[in-house]
């Protein structure tokens, strides 16, 4: 089994809390100014309570197909216009048996035709308030890519809770969840990780601490549980200051890499740029991932739950960031991909997603790859990393 390469950046402090300092109190109706991981509103547990449900497990997904229609429509969600991603001929070209899904479609299995019937998100009932859950990491390992008609189970084990101090977030509680993808042969396909994060009150993206309000969970992004036109492609930017260290570049591809040779640590991949978002990006991505937090479309929802506007979904943010590593290194390459959620996007904002080469280890043909997502202000929007598998 390959190994995950996850984000190594800690916003959070690294002090442990004393189980009996997780206070008890019942969750707020307000609409959640950070998401929820779709889990219920019931009163808070303790620590030790939320230890003894490490290893539990549940099958969370059913007969999750992938459809060659919803892939199409998950690509150009995520504003990714290679053909690979709609055109059987182009993927056969390519030596792809049928035509694959981008890295983050496993997010399509978040849809309620694919849970068991009464199951709510993970189905752990971990007493989190919603309002105040981030999604503060969320990394993959790849068995092989997925493929139009594959069908997968989905089975979720809760591995692990732990309690940190966050600083402006006071304490919060850590939640891990790691789902594996089988086919119908039982083989693994894909394995994910998910990081919930329950904070002591709402968090915002102003201050020093990295817990932003996006709906997947870290400073991360809420979380809950449609194709019309082309792709909306990569544009050159006027130039503003300070993203990436300098300007708002203009979209780079680079020679996609097959080996190791004449590679190294240090090396820029392409940049992968989407300009001026739109409410429209969030609303397509919403009914491409089945993430319909009104957060993200709903302007006095949003506004209610003390945010400025409505804004973009963290996994929206990963996905185009997924796109480096897919431009750089090609999609069968990939066995690992995973991000670390730090500040929001909003209607007007560019995305200026990067990517270096942090190793390369040529006697197994492996490289490891650090990314980054900014606004066209220079603020991060999330850190990740990827590894990928090349010729020796």
């Amino acid at each position: 089994m390959r190994s995950v390469t996850e984000p190594s950046r800690k916003w959070y402090t690294d002090r442990p809390t004393r189980a009996g300092d997780r206070s008890a109190g019942t969750a707020r109706s307000t609409p959640p100014a950070n998401g929820s991981l779709e889990v219920v509103p019931v009163p808070t547990k303790s620590l030790s309570e939320l230890e003894a449900m490490v290893g539990d497990s549940r099958t969370t997904v059913e007969e999750f197909r992938i459809e060659r229609g919803k892939v199409e429509e998950f690509a150009r969600a995520i504003t990714e216009s290679d053909p690979l991603f709609r055109d059987e001929s182009v993927a056969r070209e390519r030596g792809y048996e049928a035509v694959p899904a981008p890295l983050t479609y496993a997010r399509v299995s978040r849809f309620p035709r694919y849970r068991p019937d009464g199951l709510e998100g993970y189905g752990f009932d971990l007493g989190f308030r919603p309002e105040y859950v981030l999604h503060g990491e969320q990394a993959y390992e790849y068995e092989r890519p997925l493929f139009v008609g594959d069908v997968l189970t989905g089975t979720t084990t809760l591995t692990d809770v732990y309690q940190r101090d966050g600083g402006r977030a006071g304490s919060m509680t850590f939640a891990v969840y790691e789902t594996e993808y089988r086919d119908e042969n039982g083989d693994l396909v894909l394995t994910d990780r998910a990081t919930a994060i329950e904070t002591a009150g709402a968090v915002d993206d102003e201050g020093d601490d990295d817990a932003s309000g996006n709906d997947d969970a870290g400073n991360g992004e809420p979380q809950t549980d449609s194709n019309d036109g082309d792709a909306d492609t990569d544009a050159t930017v006027d130039p503003e200051p300070t993203a990436n260290g300098g300007r708002v570049p203009a979209a780079e591809a680079v020679d996609t890499v097959r080996s190791v040779d004449g590679v190294d640590v240090g090396d820029g991949g392409p940049t992968v740029i989407v300009d001026d978002l739109k409410r429209k990006h969030f609303v397509k991505y919403a009914g491409a991932s089945g993430d319909f937090n009104p957060i993200h479309y709903d302007e006095p929802y949003a506004r209610a739950a003390g945010n400025e506007s409505v804004f973009g979904q963290g996994m929206f943010t990963a996905g185009v960031a997924s796109r480096v590593v897919t431009d750089w290194f090609g999609l069968e390459s990939i066995a690992a991909f995973g991000v670390r959620f730090q500040s929001r996007v909003f209607p007007g904002d560019t995305i200026v997603a990067t990517g270096e080469l942090e190793s390369v280890r040529a006697e197994e043909g492996v490289v490891e790859v650090a990314l980054e997502a900014t606004n066209q202000h220079g603020e991060t929007l999330l850190t990740g990393s990827a590894t990928a598998s090349l010729e020796e």
